[in-house]
């Protein structure tokens, strides 16, 4: 298994940084080839999706939604004021595998790996690994 870690600046509370090329040095930099390539994110408060890059509204919308559905402000227990930074979170999720074919990821026309900020602005840190396969 081949391992890299990124570091990443979110610039407000909510931030969507498309990374699918920092994701792609990584990769290069491993030397990958063929396989499966995981991406973690190790925090409590962000996440990451693959999701459509090429018309900034569907960011706009996906941040609306989120927060249409979780507000900042809610009545929440958690005392230090970021319980919906934490749900969102979970509703990203913290990881995601991608397919990578002769060192190159394979994503569909119009997508992009996206890096979840719920908590920002922050220095964030992204996990690579690549299993690559046998054959």
């Amino acid at each position: 298994m081949k391992k890299e870690t990124i570091t990443l600046q979110t610039s407000s509370r909510t931030d969507f940084l498309p990374i699918t090329k920092k994701v792609q040095a990584a990769l290069s930099k491993m030397n990958a080839g063929d396989g499966v390539c995981t991406l973690y994110v190790p925090h409590t408060t962000a996440g990451i999706f693959v999701n459509e890059g090429y018309d900034p509204d569907v960011m706009r919308d996906v941040e609306y939604a989120l927060e249409k559905a979780v507000p900042w402000r809610a009545g929440y227990a958690h005392s230090e004021g970021n319980a919906a930074a934490h749900i969102k979170a979970i509703l990203t999720g913290n990881s995601q595998q991608v397919l990578v074919e002769k060192g190159k990821i394979l994503l569909g026309r119009w997508e992009e790996i996206f890096f979840a900020e719920f908590d920002g602005p922050r220095s964030r840190s992204l996990i690579i690994t690549c299993s690559e396969s046998s054959s």
